[in-house]
């Protein structure tokens, strides 16, 4: 859906200013190592975050410019889109499209933290990437779920008891082993009976069988109840 895009001349102007700005900012080691550790752009500039924050924070937020960004496929363009979108134009496809565009777990956490969180449809679309068939939809329904548990202080209990019933398949894959712990934990910590309803939930993971939820259960109760503030 964003492949095709009504163009604006002042928007384009400032998205080649944006351009030309990128480069002067070039990290070649932080580029590398992201390479390295398997973090695939088509283009790497290696800019930190805290450089792309201080370049958006020139902007107003604009919606076409998020998508122009986006589609650009710089790892620096994709995270000013998430920078610089607004969060009321954001659809539940143009969420689709960008997830299934995410290839590296930077790119979804800068998705998630940025923008998505601000959605008014957050939680329906958690649960769904949560229940989808891909790394990058499981990867970020567990990332968001993880944020709306940390910043969400209106929502009740029984938004995030639901995701119970569909996170044990996500405990079984190692690929998602760092995302299902934090997001466990923030879950735990936000108060006392979700603290209960995630060890009892634990106890359903060990029952499993699976020697992947298994081991998760061990480690996440073991912290949980280091961690017991309640």
């Amino acid at each position: 859906m964003s492949d095709i895009i009504l163009d604006n001349q002042d928007v384009d102007r400032i998205f080649r200013g944006i351009l030309a700005q990128i480069p002067h900012s070039k990290n070649g080691v932080a580029a590398g190592a992201m390479a390295a550790h398997g973090a695939k752009y088509r283009v790497n500039w290696g800019v930190s975050v805290t450089e792309l924050r201080k370049i958006a924070s020139a902007y107003e937020r604009n919606h076409l410019l998020a998508l122009k960004l986006w589609n650009k496929q710089w790892r620096e363009t994709m995270i000013l889109a998430t920078l610089l979108d607004e969060p009321a134009l954001l659809s539940e496809e143009q969420m689709d499209y960008w997830t299934k565009s995410c290839t590296t777990v930077e790119m979804i956490e800068q998705a998630v933290a940025n923008l998505f969180i601000y959605s008014k449809t957050a939680f329906a679309k958690a649960l769904q990437y949560c229940c989808g068939k891909s790394w990058a939809q499981h990867y970020t329904g567990l990332q968001l779920l993880g944020r709306l548990a940390m910043t969400d202080e209106t929502a009740i209990d029984e938004m995030f008891e639901a995701f119970f019933e569909v996170l044990p398949p996500l405990a079984k894959a190692s690929a998602l082993s760092d995302v299902f712990y934090r997001t466990i934990v923030l879950l735990a910590e936000r108060n006392e009976r979700l603290h209960n309803k995630c060890l009892l939930f634990l106890e359903t993971l060990y029952q499993s069988g699976d020697a992947t939820a298994q081991k998760m259960a061990v480690a996440l109760r073991e912290a949980l109840e280091q961690n017991d503030i309640y």
